[in-house]
């Protein structure tokens, strides 16, 4: 659809909106209005509104949700070509805010709105959609609270928002699916194309299972599948991408010259961790929870893996102090976190598996607590009686690309590799010596992408990943 036609789409739909809106209040409603974020220096034309959708769909509640809404149009736009709807991770992240800085960023210019228009939304209960599932800042991220008093915290987040009307069984993939066909609904869309990052992959699956109506093609970077096990299994995830890195500095002259022996010296840390908590000299308390959380965001970056030896061995001097943002959190929504995983992923998963499997070594055992405690707080939350089809492997004849990156503690290739047979139009390239978030960090990645998306049919040309991707470039200082 052209630029042109979708504007007149979008013209009639709000007409009729008004018209739906008089005779029933509860249909979804599109609203322009005001951007989010800054966006000076950025040449396209946005537009930017609100989908009000209810929360609880079908039921007695009249609460809305709002979601804000950031339409780029494209560039250059393509006769015929389909908007592209972006979809974040997390779960708990948000989008909206940083549409701005995404395309004065390289990463944009180069992906973002070139020849077809692009749509972000922040999903129910995060980014600066209302109502907003936010707890302040907890110690938590992806693999679960860093302290008992942040699980603590956590479930007395999920009683407040309980105790102020809001559903908590409603905020959960399921239902972002239906946010998302409304919002293609509302906005006169035929068709779209979808991209997930990390999590927002595993709402693009979810999309994919529920309601695949009106989806021409998903690209899935950093691939979450709904079988795949988030605290089962997770510490041997963080502790395999920490050796990869290590790994990598072995192989390189300038690295392993330095840094001969980082693995060594993090398990001494994590030995000394492990048996007790470190009271550094500016007067904060160092734990085993936090160097695993640590790790974790490390392996996740692109800049804090490279640094990562270097990182050790300051740590291993005695200096914890690259301890202390972990323990301001990830940044997330967190009850928006906790509805999800309480809903989609812990219920499927052993936690007495998850506590077996993080013995395998030094660095699994850093994260055995704050992963179990993702149980604990999981019983506390009022998210619904789980439903076992989101555990199951989703297959699909959408031509889908999977693009996963070597190094990854969250979302590991092994994801992408088991998943893609099971998609007869399914594409997989495994990015060497990336890190999660591929085409944040690729050229080749996005190049991949743009390919792909002008045409879904056709096989993607990996030959762009020579040399980019041919060695894994150490920050040594």
């Amino acid at each position: 659809m052209t630029k042109m036609i979708w504007g007149a789409a979008l013209s009639g739909a709000f007409a009729a909106l008004a018209l739906a809106g008089s005779a029933h209040a509860a249909a979804p409603k599109f609203t322009p209005g005001a951007c989010a974020g800054d966006y000076s220096g950025v040449t396209h034309k946005i537009e930017c509104g609100t989908l009000s959708v209810d929360e609880t769909r079908g039921g007695p509640s009249t609460r809305r949700v709002s979601l804000p809404i950031t339409i780029v149009r494209a560039s250059a736009p393509k006769p015929g070509s389909v908007p592209v709807i972006y979809l974040h991770g997390g779960p708990g992240g948000g989008l909206v805010e940083g549409v701005g800085r995404l395309l004065r960023g390289v990463s944009g210019r180069e992906l973002v709105a070139v020849d077809q228009d692009w749509i972000f939304l922040d999903q129910r209960g995060g980014g600066v959609a209302q109502p907003l599932l936010d707890c302040g800042t907890l110690a938590t991220n992806d693999a679960g609270p860093l302290s008992d008093a942040a699980a603590q915290q956590a479930i007395a987040c999920a009683q407040r928002l309980k105790e102020s009307g809001v559903d908590l069984t409603r905020y959960n993939a399921e239902e972002v699916v239906k946010d998302i066909q409304d919002l293609r609904k509302t906005l006169g869309l035929k068709q779209v194309d979808l991209m997930g990052v990390s999590y927002g992959t595993r709402i693009a699956l979810a999309v994919v299972k529920h309601d695949p109506s009106g989806i021409r093609a998903v690209v899935l970077d950093s691939p979450w599948t709904p079988e795949a096990k988030w605290a089962e299994g997770g510490p041997e995830m963080v502790s395999d991408a920490v050796k990869e890195i290590f790994k990598r500095c072995a192989a390189d002259a300038a690295c392993n010259a330095k840094y001969p022996h980082p693995g060594s010296d993090l398990d001494g840390v994590a030995a000394k961790l492990l048996a007790a908590p470190v009271v550094g000299p500016n007067g904060q308390t160092y734990t085993a929870d936090l160097l695993g959380g640590f790790l974790m965001d490390a392996a996740y970056s692109g800049p804090d893996a490279r640094a990562l030896p270097a990182t050790v061995a300051k740590f291993a001097a005695g200096d914890l102090s690259a301890l202390d943002d972990t323990r301001a959190g990830a940044g997330y929504r967190e009850a928006q976190f906790f509805t999800h995983l309480c809903k989609e992923e812990l219920p499927f998963e052993s936690r007495e598996a998850t506590r077996k499997g993080a013995q395998r070594d030094a660095v699994s055992r850093l994260t055995e607590k704050s992963f179990d405690r993702l149980f604990q707080v999981c019983e506390a939350y009022p998210v619904g009686a789980p439903d076992p089809v989101e555990a199951q492997a989703v297959s699909s004849p959408i031509p889908t690309l999977f693009l996963a990156a070597e190094i990854d503690p969250g979302c590991p290739p092994a994801v992408a590799k088991a998943a893609v047979g099971r998609f007869p139009k399914g594409q997989l390239t495994i990015i060497p010596n990336a890190t999660h978030g591929v085409s944040r960090g690729s050229a080749c990645a996005r190049k991949m992408i743009r390919g792909f998306l002008a045409d879904p049919t056709k096989p993607i040309d990996q030959s762009c990943l020579h040399p980019e991707h041919d060695k894994f470039v150490f920050d040594l200082d």
